[in-house]
């Protein structure tokens, strides 16, 4: 059984610093300032593109995937996480599983789309949550639900599995409100909820941080759909892409980083005899 990390120099308190507070910071944060740049602006009703473009670089680039980066670094130094956990995997293996993500989700959208029959609507909604969704995998499922797993990791695989799964739905869900995402009626959270743990099962189980974002976006327009101005749905303007592709690029960036300098090395088992 695997113990939890502890620093060598100063004992366990250290560790819970590193794997519980900072994560719970970097993500308090996030919801910060995802309430100021987007929720108290009614961004996604109405997105303007300074604001847009604002909202994408600090709340999801800088804050949602460069801030975290910091925080792996030194979870990999420390032994903590490392390349598979979080789900950064070889690029035949992230084709292969996007492709199977991307066929399920189409599937659902086909059968229950928000939008009814346009696919333009749903394709302009998801290329505007995009960023979003990146972010929120990053804080919510990279960081904070790799340390989470890997503090707890002393009671089991399924504790730590089952505290990471539930933990992160959770902070997903309470991410709907700053947002504005939230389901309107008088249990806003219930579906964010539900879509946050088929979210956290499907990261755990599957460790494919790609795979994970379309999935996440895709739950993040079910259930904001109606939070989008409609006259924005049928003639999205051409900053849209280029907020979204700034993001995916970010992620790219992060993850070639980290590949280059926190490769994981599986050592073969020497049998005796």
């Amino acid at each position: 059984m695997n113990k939890p990390v502890e620093d060598p120099v100063t004992g366990s308190r250290l560790p819970t610093v590193r794997l519980l507070i900072i994560p719970i910071l970097v993500y308090c944060a996030w919801i910060v300032e995802a309430f100021l740049l987007a929720g108290a602006r009614h961004l996604f009703a109405d997105p303007d593109p300074s604001g847009l473009l604002g909202y994408t670089i600090i709340g999801c680039i800088v804050t949602g995937t460069l801030i975290p980066l910091l925080c792996i670094r030194r979870a990999f130094v420390e032994g903590a996480v490392n390349m598979f956990q979080m789900g950064f995997r070889s690029a035949r293996r992230t084709v292969i599983t996007c492709s199977l993500t991307a066929v399920l989700c189409g599937v659902a959208v086909a059968l229950a789309s928000p939008f009814g029959v346009g696919k333009g609507s749903f394709i302009t909604a998801f290329l505007l949550f995009l960023p979003t969704g990146i972010a929120a995998v990053m804080i919510c499922w990279v960081l904070v639900g790799t340390h989470i797993q890997a503090y707890v990791r002393g009671g089991g695989a399924l504790l730590s599995i089952s505290v990471g799964v539930v933990a992160t739905s959770l902070l997903f869900a309470i991410m709907a409100l700053p947002l504005g995402t939230g389901t309107p009626g008088p249990d806003p959270l219930f579906r964010p909820v539900c879509a946050g743990l088929a979210c956290g099962l499907f990261f755990f189980a599957v460790r494919d941080v790609y795979a994970t974002v379309i999935l996440v976006t895709v739950s993040i327009v079910f259930t904001g759909a109606g939070s989008i101005s409609p006259t924005y749905l049928t003639s999205p303007p051409p900053d849209l892409a280029v907020s979204a592709a700034a993001a995916l690029a970010t992620l790219l960036l992060v993850h070639w980083y980290l590949s280059r300098h926190y490769a994981t090395i599986l050592v073969p088992v020497q049998r005796k005899g």
